[in-house]
């Protein structure tokens, strides 16, 4: 029997300071894209983790995400070799803090950019997916929603090939890879019974 169809799960970081959205300019396979920081999520990792990680790896931002913009679905076209991809994109919005200029960007990504609505959607065929211009307008729309909306299972925090005795020593930290708080999983999450 093939292995079932699996979306990638990606977290998304819609970060904007005065009336600009942080962006990043990044090479693809397709040539250069816009996108906001975002990425797949890892095992062992929170979406909160996720969306913190990789607005730190790809613009030297630290960012605490606060709320969640939305959750969307898209399937990229066929690339050369057949095979497509769905993504199911978690976007959020939060704090955007320190900046460290010395730290390197993630490989594939060319620099981080401050750009207005209609600058993004003036480029628009240079956008890496059409959630980037989706996401921005749902943010300006005030479109928000509760982080505790989210729940993940400590089982879900560590990396499938770590022992079981590990993963009840410390499951909110085994797959930790930024700051604790992004690991972070409310109090009342999952407490409704469903």
């Amino acid at each position: 029997m093939p292995d079932p169809w699996k979306p990638s799960v990606t977290a998304a970081a819609v970060i904007e300071r005065d009336g600009r959205f942080l962006l990043v300019e990044e090479e693809t396979a397709e040539g250069i894209r816009l996108n906001q920081p975002a990425g797949h999520l890892d095992p062992g990792e929170s979406l909160l983790a996720a969306a913190a990680r990789e607005t730190l790896e790809e613009t030297a931002f630290a960012f605490t995400p606060t709320q969640l913009i939305g959750v969307y679905l898209w399937r990229s076209p066929p690339p050369p070799d057949g095979n497509e991809v769905t993504y199911l994109r978690f976007a959020f919005a939060g704090e955007l803090g320190a900046h460290d200029p010395g730290r390197a960007l993630d490989h594939g990504i060319l620099r981080a950019l401050w750009l207005t609505r209609e600058e993004i959607a003036a480029h628009s065929a240079l956008h890496r997916s059409p959630l980037v211009q989706r996401c921005i307008d749902d943010y300006l729309a005030g479109v928000r929603y509760p982080l505790d909306l989210l729940f993940a299972h400590p089982s879900a925090l560590v990396p499938s090939v770590v022992p079981v005795v590990a993963q009840i020593v410390a499951p909110a930290q085994a797959g930790a890879q930024v700051p604790d708080a992004a690991n972070w999983v409310p109090a009342c999450a999952g407490t409704t019974g469903k």
